[in-house]
């Protein structure tokens, strides 16, 4: 056990982990593969995504169509997605469908067929993806600040590129899978109604025999500019900022997020009020904390007109400047309400407590529970915060806009 928590390791190095919910009838779990975005070579930027589509296109005795029906008879929904550590592949279903979804999902580790006919749709829909960004200016704006803030590999995007994707073949991507796809240094993690000696032992059936794949060290690269502009003839101005923030590993974490949360936390925070109520100088604006293993940050984005652009993003560095000026009880407790209350809905979910729990032994080593977080959170007073805040030098940002014309940083 880790602290409340259902451990195991195979004999393989599997790491095994479980959350028992004895208030519902339904399980969700997760295989987390270590071919996220960092494990790519250069060159492969988006092929995480293309085989985390790839090997539900058949596996083992399964060709797509009987495997798509063999899924679907099990009543489950599936959750897979492509990370910057991890292919995470998973589902939550009915608890006694368990056993069955465990088999054919180490199919899709162990097996998958990775035919050169299915290749072709997979990577298509990674590059529509990519293409439908032109209708998304904001998600766009945030991608491409992620990319200038991090430093490589860290800031490329899970989506992929355009370039990589389309010089991306069958046969590299197969290779990729067989470097990738190692069940050794898989995490693995259940919620909800389950037996954990009779999940281990299976896994332990399906995975014991793996073989680990060799671990390469991820390099890191430069960081891009501190600004950069997009142009766009439209007649809007999308902006992202980013600066630093403490990882999640961080004694100060809980603090930090509490001061996201006064900066963004509603329609009475600081940043609302001042930027979009008070000056009308934006039809959209917030933030958010933003955190990887390493490394932690604070994501805000404001969506404004080009007249206003420049004021936007001087009131919001103002805003950011002053956060440790005039905190009040109130203003920290609204933040601890809301925090709180995101943790608490996030943990009546099976399927938000099979990622958490997955992401936080990746990050931190261990899992945290409920009352654990309440705790902490609770515990950050206003002088405790204030005394964070004033220790900051100053806040550099990342920034990137779109628009017609750029701004000054």
């Amino acid at each position: 056990m880790i602290d409340g928590f259902d451990f195991h390791k195979l004999s393989n190095g599997m790491v095994l982990l479980g959350e028992s919910m004895n208030a519902v009838e339904s399980v969700a779990f997760t295989f987390m593969v270590p071919a996220g975005t960092v494990a790519m070579p250069e060159g492969c930027c988006g092929a995480s995504g293309v085989i985390s589509d790839w090997i539900y296109r058949g596996a083992g005795s399964h060709d797509s169509r009987s495997l798509s029906e063999a899924l679907d008879g099990l009543g489950l929904h599936r959750m897979g997605v492509a990370g910057m550590a991890y292919i995470t592949i998973g589902a939550a279903l009915e608890a006694g469908h368990l056993a069955e979804a465990l088999s054919l999902h180490s199919e899709l580790i162990l097996n998958p067929r990775l035919e050169d006919s299915e290749f072709g749709p997979a990577r298509q829909l990674a590059m529509d993806e990519i293409l439908g960004l032109d209708d998304d200016p904001r998600q766009k704006v945030m991608i491409s600040l992620r990319e200038q803030y991090f430093p490589k590999p860290w800031s490329f995007s899970t989506l992929g590129n355009l370039k990589d994707l389309e010089a991306l073949t069958a046969s590299r991507a197969r290779d990729l899978v067989a470097q990738t796809f190692d069940p050794c240094r898989s995490i693995f993690t259940v919620a909800g109604k389950y037996d954990f000696e009779a999940v281990c032992a299976q896994l332990e059936s399906l995975f014991g025999d793996a073989t680990p794949t060799e671990s390469k060290p991820v390099v890191l690269g430069t960081r891009g500019d501190r600004y950069s502009h997009m142009p766009n003839d439209g007649a809007q101005v999308h902006i992202g900022l980013m600066t630093d923030a403490v990882t999640c590993s961080h004694p100060n974490y809980y603090t930090s997020r509490l001061a996201v949360s006064v900066l963004s936390g509603g329609m009475s925070s600081r940043l609302f009020t001042e930027v979009r109520e008070k000056r009308g100088l934006c039809y959209a604006i917030g933030a958010r904390y933003y955190g990887l293993k390493e490394y932690g940050a604070i994501l805000c984005y404001a969506g404004t007109t080009p007249d206003k652009a420049q004021e936007t993003v001087d009131v919001i560095r103002e805003q950011f400047n002053q956060l440790h000026e005039g905190l009040t009880e109130e203003e920290l407790n609204r933040a601890k309400v809301g925090l709180k209350s995101s943790q608490i809905m996030q943990s009546e979910s099976s399927c938000s407590r099979a990622g958490a729990i997955g992401g936080d032994y990746y990050k931190l080593g261990r899992v945290r529970s409920l009352d654990e977080i309440k705790a902490n959170i609770d515990a950050v007073t206003v002088a405790s915060l204030r005394e964070f805040l004033t220790q900051r030098d100053s806040w550099d940002f990342t920034v990137v806009t779109m628009g017609p014309k750029s701004i000054t940083i």
